[in-house]
Formats: C-alpha cells, structure tokens, sequence
C-alpha cells in the first residue's frame, strides 16, 4: 500500500497542524450541536487531553461552549439541563442585544420586576442610561449586573433557590410568612420564556418558576416576554400565561405563520434588537415614555 492511500484511511485530524484540526473540530461541532471529548477523540484520532485543549481554546476564542466531558456550539439552544454558566455563553450576541432592546421599554422612574434568566441579566446591564428604578427580581445574579446609579432601590424576592437557575421561587410579595405581607404594583414585568406558541401561548420547563413569572405579569401594568426565534412554536412542561397577557415580545426575528397571526391578534407588539423599534413603527424609546 502506497503512503497516499495508507494516508486516506487515517482518522480525520491525526495529520493536521493545531490549528487547522481545530478549525475542523469546531465546524463538526456546529454541525452536530454536542459532542463529547471520547467522541471526539476517536473522530480525530488524537487523544482525549489533546481534544480537552482544543475545546479549552475554542472556548476561550468564543468558537464554543465548553461543557462537562464535552463541548456544543456557542449557538445552539440551552436543555433545562444545561448549567447557568454554560447557558450564560449561549448565544451572547443574541442576547446582548435583545437586552438592549428590551432595556428601551424601561422609563427612569419606573418600577420594575424581572425574572429569572441569562437573557434578563442582558437586560440589566443595559440599563446604564436610567435612573430612579425601582427593582425587583427573583434572579440572584441580577443586582451585581445592574451599573451603578440605576437603581433607586433594588429588592431580592425570597423563597427556595434553585441553584441551577440562580434563582428563588417563591410568593411575588414581601414579609411572606410574618402575617404581614406587602403586595406590590410595577410599571413592567421583564420576564424570559423557553417556549412561545400560538395556540399555548409562552410557557418554561418549571412548574414554580411558572408560576412565579405568571405572578410577576398580573403585577405589572406591561409585560415584555423575552425569547429568541429558536423558541417560537415551542411548549414547554407548565404554561405560564396566554399570549393576550403580554404587551411585547423581544425577539431576534420577526415570527411568522401562525404564530405572527396570533401574535397580531392579541395585540403584542414584537421589539426586534436590528431595527432598534417594534412593530409595527414606534421606537422602544417612544414605547418606554409614552403612557
């Protein structure tokens, strides 16, 4: 057997330079969504720490996420599952400038309850233009985000912590459990789903978070509900409200189909982060000082 066809039959990447089996690495990677570092190993034909320093690179360009035994692409979609700093890696651009468009529905002097999230957390930093809020969240990460000045007052809601979610669910009021609870009124509900479905409405994977978010929109004169178009048509385990509760949805893409019909009718106005303005026409500025 001649060298050229003895080299035909080696595994992928086992005769390619660093940079070049990394660049091939993170195109299957895309391709396939997650992978783990045996798969990948025996894919091309290197061993398991050569494929961990890989991975470590790649994430660290922003190439891919890495995970626990594995890695997926930087793109790809967060399983319940999935660990909060992995999913805070996830599509960061998206989210970034989903945060900005949503943090132009906020007015200073407003108050407002945001939920849960790696998106919400978008929201938060890009609120550096406000002033006066008032805050309330459930998400434990969310007033370290916040810049500096923002906030007149911020305040945590209690109950349990899912750890996995950096987050408490419990009761949308304060003093629970001392006879003496303050139930309270905001301007905005900012809240983040996994699923938005025309006929469902928007919905997520946990039953208390559900209906912790449910909670937080029937406090809220508007309510913004944030989800990237890889959401649309989705339901998930526990519905959290119909989508004639919520005034807008945030997004990276215009719906379309059934859905925008629903959407339509039940008079949301989608907030797209390209165009800085939701449909149909009006700035998000405009949208936060009108009313």
């Amino acid at each position: 057997m001649t060298p050229h066809r003895r080299a035909i039959h080696e595994p992928v990447s086992s005769r390619r330079l660093p940079a070049g089996r990394q660049a091939d690495l993170a195109a299957y990677v895309m391709k396939v969504g997650e992978v783990t570092v045996a798969d990948l190993a025996e894919r091309f034909g290197v061993s398991m720490d050569t494929i961990r320093r890989d991975l470590d690179r790649l994430d660290a360009d922003g190439v891919l996420v890495r995970t626990h035994g594995g890695a997926m692409g930087a793109g790809g979609r967060a399983r319940p599952d999935t660990a909060f700093d992995e999913r805070m890696r996830m599509q960061a651009d998206v989210k970034e400038a989903m945060g900005r468009a949503a943090a132009g529905l906020v007015a200073d002097e407003s108050a407002i309850v945001v939920g849960s999230g790696t998106t919400t957390l978008a929201v938060a930093r890009n609120l550096e233009r406000r002033r006066d809020l008032i805050v309330v969240t459930n998400n434990l990460l969310l007033p370290g985000a916040l810049p500096p000045g923002v906030a007149r007052d911020v305040y945590l809601l209690g109950g349990g912590v899912r750890t996995a979610a950096q987050a408490t669910v419990g009761p949308v009021v304060f003093g629970a459990g001392t006879g003496a609870e303050r139930s309270i009124r905001c301007d905005l509900a900012i809240v983040g789903v996994g699923g938005v479905d025309a006929e469902v409405g928007v919905s997520t994977s946990h039953v208390g978070e559900a209906q912790m978010m449910a909670e937080m929109m029937r406090i809220s004169r508007r309510v913004a509900v944030l989800a990237d178009s890889s959401k649309f048509g989705e339901v998930l385990f526990s519905q959290i409200a119909p989508l004639g509760d919520i005034d807008y949805l945030v997004t990276d893409r215009e719906p379309s189909g059934q859905l925008a019909d629903a959407l339509g009718a039940a008079g949301v106005q989608v907030v797209l982060p390209q165009a800085g303005a939701t449909s149909p026409g009006t700035t998000t500025q405009e949208v936060a000082t009108r009313s």
